[in-house]
């Protein structure tokens, strides 16, 4: 039995043994590969982007704005810009102008083209300017031509002399123009 037991070891051992063995075998293959095929690729990607242009109009003492707005749709892409004048501000400034000059009734008369600034005078009871008539006597030549007209007819008669702005219709036709941006908006 110890006999048996031996043997039984000795194999056990060896098998072991042999098991860690690296087994090794080396070879070298050439071969040529040839490949015949096409190849095509398809890219879909949205269309590239309408981006507004800038308007630089800050820190400059003009009395401009810029405005720009761009609409992009899958097929058609707009982009536009233009730059308004703001009429009350050079009103004031060519008013304050006049009045650092020493021409106070030219100043007064011109901030007087503005409807608001002409009403507020009349309420105080500093009439503005007529024709060089300035107080009570440019109050009652206002009185007599107001009392031919109303304020609406006075006013339209002003705008066709140039003495009032038209930034009403400057401002319907921006609104017009963004109106037609948005509608393209929904294509």
């Amino acid at each position: 039995m110890k006999l048996l037991g031996a043997v039984f070891l000795l194999l056990c051992v060896t098998s072991v043994y042999a098991q860690n063995d690296v087994i090794r075998s080396e070879a070298t293959t050439d071969s040529t590969i040839t490949t015949n095929g096409k190849t095509e690729t398809t890219l879909k990607s949205p269309p590239a982007s309408a981006i507004s242009p800038t308007i630089n109009t800050s820190n400059s003492d003009l009395c401009t704005f810029g405005v720009a707005g761009a609409v992009q749709t899958q097929i058609l892409g707009i982009s536009t810009g233009t730059q308004f004048t703001d009429d009350n501000c050079e009103r004031l400034k060519n008013s304050k102008t006049l009045y650092d000059m020493g021409m106070k009734v030219a100043a007064v008369s011109l901030m007087c083209q503005d409807e608001r600034v002409f009403k507020a005078m009349m309420n105080a009871g500093t009439p503005c300017p007529y024709d060089g008539m300035i107080g009570d006597e440019a109050k009652r030549a206002w009185a007599e031509e107001l009392a031919d007209e109303n304020w609406n007819e006075h006013n339209a008669r002003m705008v066709e002399e140039g003495i009032l702005d038209e930034q009403d219709t400057k401002t319907a036709a921006a609104a017009g123009g963004l109106g037609g941006l948005l509608l393209l908006l929904l294509l």
